[in-house]
Formats: structure tokens, sequence, C-alpha cells
């Protein structure tokens, strides 16, 4: 047995790496978003720069994930973790009464709190598009497209709605961080390594790599930045 098969012993593919780099720079510029704001006259960007071009990083990551739901590795794909309310309720319920239904992807509760915090991000980084900054210099490449009026009430719902996210965020860790210690799940760590303990899941027993997953996840990576930029231009917007 190879080193690398003794080092994965005992354990089987779960995560892909666009889908854990998707992860790990979502939450990074989560953080750098609200950085690029509360920082901004410290830092010397007075314009907010930083925070649009963050912005625009975002909601480039999030039609990245919503193609590779479609085209990524098996648990990456909406198909494969988004369930109704029904399993939603009998998940939880199972919970309860101490079940233990183990799966390899997202089990239906992290898949509503996922989808959750995705929409509330993609609000979010939509409404910037149209805000005008406490600074009135400083508007999103959209603010033309509607009043001043319009403008105020949209500004005021991107600022509020910050604190929203990191709520939908704490509860996220939270809950992960529970599960983890009540059932002894790795899920941080799986999605690091992209692997879980091999055990029988009651939705799949290993991930499935999309065919040339490197060169998949470039592609689609060209086509979300074709689609963010593209589409911002042809609604009539500047992105400098």
């Amino acid at each position: 047995m190879s080193g690398l098969d003794r080092t994965h012993a005992g354990t089987v593919r779960v995560w892909d790496w666009p889908t854990r780099a998707f992860h790990w720079l979502f939450v990074s510029l989560i953080v750098s978003a609200w950085l690029s704001f509360e920082l901004a006259n410290k830092i010397g960007d007075p314009t907010l720069k930083w925070h649009r071009w963050n912005g625009y990083a975002i909601l480039v990551l999030l039609v990245f994930r919503l193609i590779w739901g479609v085209v990524g590795s098996s648990t990456a794909r909406w198909a494969s973790f988004v369930r109704g309310p029904g399993a939603m309720l009998r998940y939880g319920l199972g919970m309860m009464r101490g079940e233990k239904a183990r799966y390899l992807g997202h089990n239906p509760l992290g898949t509503a709190m996922i989808l959750v915090l995705l929409a509330a991000v993609a609000t979010q980084a939509m409404l910037g598009l149209f805000s005008l900054e406490h600074n009135e210099i400083t508007a999103g490449p959209l603010k033309r497209l509607i009043s001043d009026e319009t403008a105020k009430v949209i500004t005021d719902l991107h600022v509020r709605g910050f604190n929203m996210i990191i709520g939908f965020a704490a509860i996220h860790v939270l809950a992960n961080a529970g599960y983890g210690m009540m059932t002894g799940e790795p899920l941080i760590q799986a999605m690091v390594t992209g692997r879980k303990p091999a055990e029988p899941y009651v939705d799949a027993t290993e991930m499935v790599p999309a065919p040339s997953v490197t060169l998949r996840a470039l592609v689609v990576l060209a086509m979300s930045i074709g689609i963010v930029f593209g589409g911002i231009t042809l609604a009539g917007g500047r992105i400098f």
C-alpha cells in the first residue's frame, strides 16, 4: 500500500477542490466585505474601491456556485442535496428521537441553512450594485438606473442586511460545531481535506468527481466572470 493510500485508509471522497475553494473564498470575502467598509477611511479608501471589488468577487463566486451545482461533482450538485420541507422536517424530528442518519454531503437541515445564507449574501451583493454610500460620492454601478430616493432605501437595506448575514453565518458555524460534537462527524475538517470516514451514508457511498474537474472549474469561473461583468455592462453600469 502506498503512502497516499495509507493516509486515506478508511476515508472516502466527499468534496471536490472547487467546492472547497468556493466555501473558504466565500467566507473570506464576507469578512473582507465588512472590513473594507468599516475600515475604508483608515486604509485610505474613501471611495470604497476595495469594498466594490469585493462585492464583484462575491457575485462571481455565487454565479460560479450556481453553475457548479449543475455541472460539478456529484456532492456539489443541487439535485444531490436540495430536498423539500418534508425531508427537512423528518430529519429534524429524527434527530430529536436520537436517530443518526448520516449524509455524505449536506444533510437536509444543513441544506436549509446554506440556501438561506447564499440567498442573503446574493441579495446583499445585488443591493450593493444600486447603493449610494454615506459619503454620497460612491455609488454602485447600477445606481444610475434608479432614483435617489430609491437608492437611499436600498442603501439602508444594504447596510442593515449585513447584520442579518452575520447572524445567519453565526448560526451556521455553531450548528456545524454542535453537530460535529454530538455525532463526531468531521464536517469542518471534511471541507478542508475533501474526505470523510467511510460509513454507510444514506445519500451516497462516495463522491463521483466531475470529468476533467480542474478544466471544468476554470471554464465555469470564466463564464461566471463574463456573466457578472457582462451583465452589469449590458444593464448600463460602469465597472470602474
